[in-house]
């Protein structure tokens, strides 16, 4: 069985574009399907013929992927996800921890996030889809979301991605990798209520001797 790691390397060797972020979903359900959604930095041309000049530009739609795998603990599915957003050298992962959203009180936004985060977004820019959905299960996957609630980890990678420029990071080896394995250990979950946990994986660099940061 494939890391989460593993899967987005194939992706990124299919694709030979530079990823702008990554968001992984899960229910609080074991054995259940994982969706990992890689969000591409990359634009296409927009013709009104075939052989004429671009009249516009738009960004190539997110790949959501379903992941099968079996797992009892959700930290397995957390350290995974760790482990990944480290050695791809991203500076933090955030835990974004959703409540049903079946809920009286939930908020059409939710609704609509829950649908994104399993590869369902009804969003769509100039009729055209803003995402590529590999996800069979779909359906199901936001039924149990909507009413158990669910977890995205949300990670921006510094190795071949979009922000390898920007990157100031102690942490970081030559092109913006990490050798494993990440020191940071997932919390403790606990479905139905809503907050973010935030890991901070990387570390800024020394200042200067003399030079004063304000």
């Amino acid at each position: 069985m494939k890391t989460l790691l593993e899967i987005i390397e194939d992706q990124l060797v299919a694709n030979r574009l530079p990823l702008a972020g990554v968001t992984i979903a899960a229910t609080p359900y074991t054995n259940t399907p994982v969706v990992m959604n890689l969000h591409w930095h990359a634009f296409v041309e927009v013709k009104l013929a075939a052989e004429g000049n671009a009249v516009a530009h738009q960004p190539v739609p997110s790949s959501a992927l379903q992941v099968n795998r079996l797992w009892e603990r959700f930290q397995d599915l957390e350290n995974d996800a760790l482990e990944t957003a480290w050695e791809l050298g991203s500076w933090d992962l955030a835990r974004i921890e959703a409540r049903p959203c079946t809920r009286l009180a939930a908020s059409d936004q939710e609704r609509i996030e829950c649908m994104t985060a399993f590869g369902a977004t009804p969003y769509a820019i100039d009729g055209e889809p803003v995402m590529v959905s590999e996800v069979p299960d779909a359906d199901d996957l936001i039924d149990a979301a909507a009413r158990a609630g669910y977890v995205r980890w949300q990670f921006r990678p510094v190795w071949c991605g979009l922000w390898q420029e920007v990157a100031q990071d102690d942490t970081l080896e030559k092109g913006g990798y990490r050798n494993p394995h990440c020191p940071v250990v997932g919390e403790t979950y606990l479905p139905g209520r809503a907050r973010t946990v935030v890991y901070q994986l990387g570390r800024a660099p020394a200042p200067e001797a003399g030079v004063t940061l304000t």
